[in-house]
């Protein structure tokens, strides 16, 4: 299987191959077996670039590195593309003769639905359709899963346990993910937004850079925390700041004013619709809830 091949295992149930050993592959690899949900040897992982099979190889000591996604198709029983989506066809058309029906396929790339990654496997074979997001590089990922026509719960499972070991996990229906992608999927770069408005309205006060910096990451990873581990609602926490004629309420009103809420809802539904328009195949008829 190549110059880096850790080993020549039998395939057993818990061999994972990830194709596409770019950040976000390489990020759940480290993920994996940095929480103990697999063994390096239980894992390999390709790239197209010789030099970056050899850097995966030596930053992941252990895990199969190799340049071939037939080989790793063919080692593995759970076989994850995590190519960008521009690369995915020429992926499955790669790897078309080699996915059993007994194996289990699950697919990071934005907009690749489950029936156009089931037109290249054979018929039967269980797809499962991820949408992650870019804090799966700090084990702070949400991810939700989809089932493909022929994924049960037994697929999802094995789906959720991989990708709990770099975040949340939720289930839902594949309908969704356009939704999905516009919120979760592309809100990391919200809050960067965000993050970068009030650093530079810092300085506008008078600060510096750094100390801009750092008062506002702090402030929004101390108000995320609240959120998350508090399971209020929004409104009462931020009712908590809100004194009656302070300080608060006069930025909120200028905020309100400027239709920052407005803009959000018009942003993500704009950031929904395009989702799908770029989505490569068509969903399952009559899939529920």
């Amino acid at each position: 299987m190549g110059h880096v091949m850790a080993n020549d295992q039998v395939t057993n149930e818990r061999t994972v191959a990830f194709l596409g050993g770019g950040r976000m592959g390489e990020a759940l690899v480290s993920g994996l077996i940095r929480s103990g949900g697999r063994s390096a040897g239980e894992i390999a992982v390709t790239a197209r670039r010789e030099e970056r099979v050899r850097e995966l190889a030596d930053r992941l000591p252990g895990v199969m590195a190799t340049i071939s996604n037939p080989d790793a198709v063919r080692w593995a029983q759970t076989i994850v593309l995590t190519v960008k989506p521009q690369d995915m066809q020429a992926l499955l058309e790669e790897i078309r003769g080699e996915v059993r029906p007994d194996q289990l396929v699950i697919t990071f790339a934005a907009g690749i639905r489950t029936s156009f990654v089931e037109r290249f496997v054979p018929s039967g074979t269980p797809v499962v359709r991820v949408m992650s997001n870019v804090p799966v590089l700090v084990d702070e990922a949400m991810s939700v899963i989809s089932p493909g026509s022929h994924a049960e719960d037994k697929h999802l499972a094995v789906a959720e346990e991989l990708l709990s070991t770099v975040g949340r996990v939720l289930r839902l229906s594949e309908k969704h993910q356009d939704a999905v992608t516009a919120t979760s999927g592309s809100g990391p770069a919200y809050f960067f937004l965000l993050a970068e408005a009030m650093i530079e309205a810092c300085i506008l006060l008078g600060l510096s850079r750094d100390v801009a910096t750092e008062l506002i990451i702090q402030t929004m990873v101390g108000s995320a925390k609240m959120l998350r581990d508090t399971g209020r609602h929004p409104v009462e926490l931020r009712e908590m700041v809100t004194s009656p004629g302070g300080t608060t309420i006069m930025a909120i009103r200028h905020l309100e004013q400027a239709g920052v809420r407005a803009a959000f809802l018009n942003a993500i539904d704009a950031a929904c619709k395009r989702s799908a328009e770029l989505a490569i195949g068509h969903e399952p008829e009559g899939r529920e809830d």
